[in-house]
């Protein structure tokens, strides 16, 4: 099993067991960080799980979909680094992975 980080909100940090195969929100939320609302429960379409990948990562995880681009598009948070964590699914390339949470909005 490999590894990744998320930052909370508050810019603590968290070392987070990863399964291939696995949704970034499933694996953030089942490590019990509540920040992601994640209403849709991963159907991409609430954007409630946004989360900035740093940018070294970016080559790491799959191209943006346009329903998900269309999603964030709604945000006010959004930047370039934006992605919905219900969108990426894990793999063991991605190890080592920074995940920061996004404001609420």
């Amino acid at each position: 099993m490999s590894e990744f980080t998320v930052i909370t909100r508050d810019g603590e940090s968290h070392t987070i067991a990863a399964e291939d195969g696995r949704s970034l929100m499933e694996l953030i939320r089942d490590a019990g960080i509540d920040e992601l609302e994640a209403l849709c429960g991963g159907s991409c379409s609430c954007a409630t799980c946004h989360v900035y990948i740093d940018a070294k990562s970016q080559e790491l995880i799959p191209a943006l979909s346009d329903g998900e681009d269309d999603l964030l598009d709604g945000s006010e948070y959004r930047s370039d680094d934006s992605r919905l964590s219900c969108q990426v699914q894990y793999n063991k390339a991605m190890q080592g992975i920074s995940v920061k949470i996004a404001p609420e909005g």
